[in-house]
């Protein structure tokens, strides 16, 4: 059995998908919905998911997958850790934790040290994965046995998982690449065009580049699919609620409050860690900045375009 802490849209995409394997254990604080997630219109839960309001229902599993926002999951794992000793532990949330200014491998590690850590990342969405769309994600744990033993437990015919040992360059990826959408977004919104989103694209990924690297990260890492990979979905497609994010801002609408939009808690995680290390990371502080109402999309673009030429 495995189970999945978080009953949202991706946490129940990833129960549907597994169900290929054998029996899945849903856990959410609150589900107020039987048989369909309303997040996921048309996708029907199969009879071997279990939804349950129950935690230690969820943690009876032996790999159990933290299907929880990237904000939420250092508080969660302060509470309950001491629950997940010993455990296969493998998160999905793509952000760095503003509190720490980690990504969540280290939460884990420091809540439930004799745990298994693995991150499952890449470029997918949740309504393919939940209607048995072929995708392909990025599988990370620095052990290379558990990594295996993993990736043979939550691959299926259609979720083909990629192993590597490079867990801080697989989860920065992920995170990094949700602060490059919204400056995506900002610029289409804005009706700057295709080609200035593609400089975004380019010189985002050039950022999140550097700041992997200072962090320890294989650069090939982030030409995979939970870097270069999940940067090119994320910026392209209006699946993303980082792109959708960013191009509200950019045309001066509002956005859904309800809709969890890890980029922008991640850009200010970034800023944080670019004046502790002494790191250039203009985008990422000109998304932090327009998540917080502190500069215009005209004003953030003028100071990018007049920042000093150089070699590329």
């Amino acid at each position: 059995m495995i189970g999945i802490l978080g009953a949202g849209a991706f946490g129940t995409a990833l129960a549907v998908a597994l169900t290929a394997n054998g029996s899945v254990t849903l856990w959410g604080r609150r589900i107020d919905w039987q048989g369909q997630n309303p997040r996921l219109p048309g996708v029907t839960l199969p009879e071997a998911v279990a939804v349950t309001q129950d935690l230690k229902a969820a943690l009876a599993a032996d790999t159990i997958l933290l299907a929880l926002p990237a904000q939420a999951l250092g508080p969660f794992l302060a509470r309950e850790g001491a629950q997940l000793s010993g455990k296969r532990l493998v998160s999905t949330a793509k952000g760095i934790d503003l509190t720490h200014l980690t990504g969540p491998s280290v939460l884990i590690r420091d809540n439930a040290p004799d745990a298994t850590v693995g991150v499952l990342t890449g470029p997918s969405f949740a309504a393919d994965i939940a209607r048995g769309l072929p995708t392909a994600l990025t599988l990370a744990c620095a052990d290379a046995t558990a990594g295996k033993a993993l990736q043979q437990a939550l691959s299926t015919p259609v979720l083909r998982l990629y192993r590597t040992t490079d867990v801080t360059g697989a989860e920065l990826g992920g995170a990094l690449k949700n602060v490059i959408a919204i400056a995506a977004g900002a610029v289409i919104g804005a009706g700057l065009g295709d080609s200035a989103r593609a400089a975004i694209i380019t010189r985002g990924f050039a950022e999140m580049t550097r700041l992997a690297i200072h962090l320890g990260a294989r650069p090939e890492t982030l030409t995979g699919l939970s870097g270069f990979g999940d940067l090119t979905l994320t910026c392209t497609s209006d699946g993303s609620r980082n792109f959708r994010y960013g191009r509200a801002l950019g045309a001066g609408q509002d956005f859904d409050s309800a809709t969890t939009v890890e980029g922008a808690a991640t850009a200010r995680a970034l800023a944080l860690m670019a004046r502790r290390d002494g790191l250039d990371l203009p985008i990422a502080a000109m998304v932090a900045r327009l998540a917080q109402g502190e500069v215009s999309v005209e004003n953030a673009m003028d100071a990018l375009l007049k920042r000093p030429l150089k070699e590329e």
